[in-house]
């Protein structure tokens, strides 16, 4: 999928999110979580938690699973893998993983179905 054709949906300033944290933002609808980790590096997934349908995968706990950077849902624990949106525990409770880039200090996001 080219870059060009995704519709960017401006989220916040990189600044607004604390390193290693994430924060939720509704774009066209949808409960996105948008990640940094550490310094320079921003990922976005859905925000909904498959297993309990609530807006909370934003304030999961970050952090490794062997060579996975993920997201540990606060509700029931379950890992989900930042880039790809997969859940390590139950593939069948796997979210989207959407295209995110940095522009002029702003976090952008393009929604992928």
């Amino acid at each position: 999928m080219s870059t060009a054709t995704l519709h960017w949906n401006a989220v916040c300033a990189t600044d607004d999110i604390v390193p290693d944290t994430g924060v939720c933002a509704l774009l066209a609808g949808r409960h996105v979580a948008v990640f940094r980790i550490g310094e320079d590096r921003f990922h976005a997934i859905d925000n909904i938690d498959p297993k309990s349908g609530a807006s909370v995968l934003s304030r999961g706990l970050v952090g490794n699973l062997g060579a996975h950077v993920v997201v540990a849902s606060p509700l029931y624990k379950n890992h989900f893998d930042l880039a790809t949106g997969e859940c390590l525990e139950a593939p069948e409770h796997s979210v989207r993983a959407h295209a995110v880039r940095i522009e002029n200090g702003q976090v952008l996001v393009a929604l992928v179905d």
